[in-house]
């Protein structure tokens, strides 16, 4: 290949990062931004200083045991709180154990649409004058039903009459709207960082203050949960949430793939269904709906909070106490998660559409408790992870099939049984099936040549460094701690996954990798380029 011939793949390539990027943000891997996130540049943290990743992670959990308290609440919700001195800043993550694999079908898309009006205020926050408010949503939601009527009557001068009214009514309730002052107080106060994101399993509404303004996160926080107008811009946000779905999928080749590809790797379980939802649903969606799901599910026992930072730990169970006590304790709703069946032959689903050839392969793997979890972390990494990875070295430098060649295990969540997942970009003049005969060379290599010694401790230390470095933040120790706390049954867990990475040996990673990468475990998907 001629030098201008190099120098486009290696334009393409790095184009890839930011194609990558937008993949994972299609699918709603990435925070969603809220509309009240602030916009002021974050405090600087002093960073906690970490172990060397090739000593026992003992001493560092024991000073996180030492600095940590956990209390629960009467009416159940838990508490995590870490002291970090270092710096007078705080961060405080509210975890609410709901997201996608929990909405009823018909109503796909419900936990995403609850996370964005939770950013509309109560009926102190965000309002002119509630009392007169309050009517103008309740016309609103009765003119969207009378609308939804008229149009399955086929009455059209009356579907006219009542969208005109509704215009009309939405205005009035707009003028009465303090927009985004939930944002303002915030950063007014010197937050930063206000932001919120859904996933297939929970809900994180997250920011940072300065060590002083403890209490006033105690007061907007437990208000925002306490006293939600739901109602609040409804229709605007569904507006909203329809032009990201827009934009994710239906105007994305990418994004229509991956939804494709999930809904067939998976026939039960609600993995198969997009965390922003399917347009139809989105649009059925009524504030009676989100109310109902907010009611369900954001439960005091159904939530936990971490807070980190330059924080005293009985201040802060005093001031939970005062605020987030007033919170009645309910019976979290019974899980009701179907069991995916075990998959026997290989699935496939074919999409053509303009877009340059993709290749996407994933093999069903179990959930973030079972004791292969480690080794499985350590098989992706192995395959996919960087410009070091097997899948990296051999499709893209050696071969030159693909543009770029990655993955990742845990998809498209973590807490129940899920998929290890590749996917790959392939070089113009060569097809997707070259890639996966490629791809899957690679893999079947895990079953028969033990992993080198010096790879193993390569991909081990890269991964306990990543990690670790993760924790080094005050908001990446407290969305760490709380996804293990919910999602293993303790925060300790965490520190325990340091210690099972180092002790994956290639006799695991060879019998993980047979038990896994069989053709009945695997489903296929290929985006293949159409003109036009």
């Amino acid at each position: 290949m001629n030098q201008i011939g190099r120098s486009i793949l290696d334009l393409l390539r790095r184009l890839f990062v930011t194609l990558l990027a937008l993949l994972v943000f299609w699918w709603g891997l990435l925070p969603e931004i809220a509309l009240a996130q602030t916009q002021t540049a974050p405090p600087q943290e002093t960073k906690t200083q970490t172990p060397p990743v090739q000593s026992s992670i003992q001493p560092y959990l024991d000073r996180v045991i030492k600095q940590l308290t956990e209390f629960r609440l009467d009416n159940g919700l838990k508490f995590i709180v870490l002291e970090r001195h270092q710096a007078p800043v705080v961060s405080f993550l509210t975890y609410a154990n709901v997201g996608g694999v929990d909405e009823s079908d018909g109503k796909t898309g419900i936990a995403h649409f609850l996370e964005h009006l939770a950013f509309k205020g109560t009926t102190r926050i965000g309002t002119q004058d509630y009392k007169a408010e309050k009517p103008l949503l309740e016309k609103l939601q009765q003119l969207d039903t009378q609308i939804k009527t008229a149009k399955a009557d086929g009455k059209k001068d009356e579907v006219t009459r009542l969208e005109a009214e509704f215009k009309q009514v939405e205005s009035q309730a707009g003028k009465l709207v303090k927009q985004n002052e939930l944002g303002q107080i915030v950063e007014q106060a010197g937050g930063v960082g206000l932001n919120a994101n859904t996933s297939t399993e929970a809900t994180r509404y997250f920011y940072s203050f300065p060590a002083n303004k403890l209490e006033l996160w105690m007061s907007l926080e437990s208000e925002r949960f306490l006293d939600p107008v739901i109602r609040r811009e409804f229709y605007k946000e569904k507006d909203v949430i329809l032009e990201e779905r827009r934009l994710r999928v239906e105007n994305s080749p990418i994004g229509q793939m991956v939804e494709k590809f999930i809904a067939t790797a998976y026939k039960v379980h609600p993995y198969k269904r997009p965390v922003i939802g399917y347009d139809q649903d989105i649009r059925n969606l009524t504030p009676d709906d989100v109310q109902n799901f907010f009611d369900t599910h954001y439960v005091p026992s159904n939530l936990a909070i971490a807070i980190v930072g330059d924080v005293n730990p009985t201040q802060v169970k005093k001031l939970a106490q005062t605020y987030f006590g007033r919170y009645k304790a309910k019976t979290k709703a019974v899980e009701q998660i179907p069991v995916e069946p075990p998959q026997k032959q290989t699935r496939e689903v074919t999409v053509q559409l303009p877009s340059q050839p993709w290749y996407l392969e994933g093999y069903h793997r179990p959930a973030i408790t079972h004791p292969d979890n480690a080794v499985y972390e350590i098989i992706g990494s192995l395959l996919s992870d960087g410009r070091t990875s097997r899948l990296y070295k051999s499709l893209v430098e050696k071969q030159r099939l693909a543009l770029n060649a990655q993955g990742y295990s845990g998809f498209p969540g973590d807490k129940y049984p899920n998929l290890i997942f590749f996917y790959a970009l392939t070089a113009p003049g060569h097809t997707v099936d070259e890639v996966a005969v490629a791809l899957r060379q690679e893999i079947d290599k895990l079953k028969t040549e033990p992993v080198a010694a010096v790879d193993l401790e390569r991909v081990k230390t890269q991964a306990r460094a990543g990690l670790l470095r993760t924790l080094d933040s005050n908001m990446g120790m407290a969305q760490q701690l709380l996804e293990y706390e919910v999602k293993t049954g303790s925060w300790r867990n965490l520190f325990k996954q340091l210690d099972d990475i180092s002790a994956v040996t290639t006799a695991d990673i060879a019998r993980v990798a047979k038990e896994t990468f069989t053709p009945g475990n695997r489903t296929i998907g290929k985006l293949l380029s159409k003109e036009g």
